[in-house]
């Protein structure tokens, strides 16, 4: 059985929401993401996703562009080292199921059967391409469902008469995009956010996971009471940039993970 639906069905058990943080793989470095994934899940993820540094994305706001821009500009991080860090980190004792976040053409240029292999290998459980319509996706599910990998969608409070079919193709769960724009931090949301969820819960018997600028206890409490799964991308990878100065010293390492810690127990109101 995947991962994903495991992880789903213990918490549901718990009627505990799943907290999803998102990690920009290589900011600063692989080995500090590898030890930023075992901290998250101590602390207490549920699953994770791995973010592929991407020069030109379509939905990651500013923060986390500047994460993708240190880890292009310092290492070169390929979607390759992506799944080599999730395999790393399974080797050393990670138990989070891992979800791969990526735009279409670094997956194209690796070559989909071969990238669907290496992610089955890597024992990564779902995956992300929020700029493949699911007009466009058929290829790329086949080789999901083949493989034993969620192919998750992002649906949004715009996506109206295409909600139903987006989430009837849905594997996993469904990815609800609390606002329009790209990702970042915010005090608001979509006017029409609870009916929105409402609509998606409605058509669907996956979980739902809502995420796009939820960064404190209270906005993660508000949607715990709705949505099965809550996912927190720019304001842990704020987390990250800030500590970067004390990433960079051995001896100040384990400061470090400590602010990240103290964030998410924070964060999730533990």
């Amino acid at each position: 059985m995947n991962r994903i639906d495991l992880k789903f069905a213990e918490l549901k058990e718990s009627r505990q929401p799943a907290f999803i943080p998102f990690l920009t793989i290589g900011d600063p470095d692989v080995r500090t993401s590898i030890d930023i994934m075992k901290q998250l899940e101590t602390s207490g993820a549920s699953m994770v996703e791995l973010g592929v540094p991407y020069s030109d994305p379509l939905a990651d706001g500013p923060v986390i562009q500047r994460s993708s821009q240190r880890a292009l500009k310092h290492h070169q991080v390929s979607i390759q080292d992506v799944m080599d860090a999730a395999r790393q980190a399974r080797s050393e004792g990670c138990k989070l199921p891992f979800i791969l976040f990526t735009y279409y053409n670094p997956v194209l240029q690796y070559g989909l059967e071969r990238i669907f292999e290496v992610l089955k290998e890597s024992d990564i459980s779902g995956l992300i391409i929020p700029d493949l319509p699911m007009e466009e996706d058929a290829e790329v599910r086949v080789l999901a469902e083949k493989n034993n990998i969620h192919l998750i969608p992002l649906v949004a409070p715009t996506s109206n008469d295409r909600i139903k079919r987006i989430v009837t193709r849905a594997s996993g769960f469904v990815y609800c995009v609390s606002s329009l724009g790209v990702t970042g931090t915010r005090t608001q949301f979509h006017s029409g956010i609870d009916e929105f969820l409402t609509t998606v819960k409605e058509a669907t018997n996956l979980p739902i996971a809502v995420g796009f600028g939820i960064s404190t206890h209270e906005q993660f409490a508000r949607f715990s009471e709705s949505c099965d799964g809550i996912v927190v991308g720019s304001a842990l990878v704020r987390q990250v940039e800030e500590a970067l100065p004390l990433f960079e010293k051995e001896s100040t390492r384990p400061q470090a993970l400590l602010q990240i810690h103290n964030f998410v127990r924070e964060l999730i109101g533990n």
